[in-house]
């Protein structure tokens, strides 16, 4: 089966000593492209040091929403300037955490709205994490009305982006009328191993409906280990296990949802 991973912090420092083997791993899996995402200014540069290392990975830069409050101005102009080079394919890991709350929402809410605005500048698309505490969804409402307020719904994003989804919903979480919301703005949804845990369970209903070209799935390594992975660090290999529970909800076989993934990523992507 072909496959992508299109979220694994493969800079991470859990990497550092086998990253090699661990994307060879990944190739002998069948895993043919990865986007390596930032979550602040020194990870995003370490994503560019990895891909002109590997050039069959792509980048993203950003500051994720547990460093929003850590990342200063001078943090965010290394950002922007990281996000011209070309092998910079999108912009984050960003978003929205009431969950563990590590920065201050209006500080989460500051970052969330400069890396949107980069990437509408770019033309890259933004990487959105989303999390609320268990059985709430006040996260997933902030960021609708962020993405709204922006034009992620609109003509700024299709000033920016023409055809392709101004947003990917990283690692989804939610209930389904959230899913059914972010699929109208024309976003791409990413699916992880976070599927197989409890509470997720609205998860396969988004699965369903997600169209072909804006599905995508995703790892999240070293973190979200699918069942049989190893539970302290995940790696992109195991993404084949999302990616088969993907087929069985979407009734489809393996061999036609891995070119979907390919094709799905290269075109979110711009890579197409």
């Amino acid at each position: 089966m072909r496959l992508i991973d299109s979220h694994g912090h493969v800079q991470a420092d859990r990497f550092t000593g086998d990253v090699e083997l661990v994307l060879g791993g990944a190739r002998l899996a069948g895993v043919e492209r990865i986007l390596v995402p930032g979550w602040d200014p020194d990870s995003s540069a370490a994503a560019l040091e990895l891909v002109g290392r590997y050039p069959w990975l792509d980048a993203a830069v950003g500051v994720h929403p547990h460093d929003a409050a850590s990342v200063g101005d001078d943090g965010w102009a290394r950002i922007v300037e990281l996000s011209v080079d070309p092998r910079v394919r999108a912009i984050g890991e960003t978003g929205l955490d009431t969950d563990r709350g590590f920065s201050p929402f209006p500080d989460q809410l500051v970052n969330l709205r400069r890396n949107l605005a980069l990437a509408l500048a770019t033309g890259k698309p933004a990487i959105l994490h989303c999390r609320s505490k268990p059985g709430q969804r006040d996260a997933q409402d902030a960021l609708l009305a962020e993405l709204q307020t922006l034009g992620f719904d609109g003509a700024a994003a299709r000033s920016a982006f023409g055809d392709r989804p101004p947003a990917i919903i990283h690692s989804y979480s939610g209930p389904l009328d959230y899913g059914q919301a972010v699929i109208g703005m024309g976003l791409a949804i990413s699916f992880s191993g976070l599927v197989f845990r409890a509470g997720e369970e609205d998860s396969a209903l988004v699965a369903r409906l997600v169209p072909q070209d804006r599905l995508l799935v995703e790892t999240d390594a070293p973190f979200l280990s699918p069942p049989g992975a190893p539970r302290k660090r995940n790696e992109p290999e195991w993404v084949r296990v999302t990616a088969a529970w993907l087929a069985g909800q979407r009734g489809e076989t393996p061999e036609v949802l891995g070119d979907s993934l390919v094709a799905a990523y290269d075109f979110v992507l711009g890579r197409a």
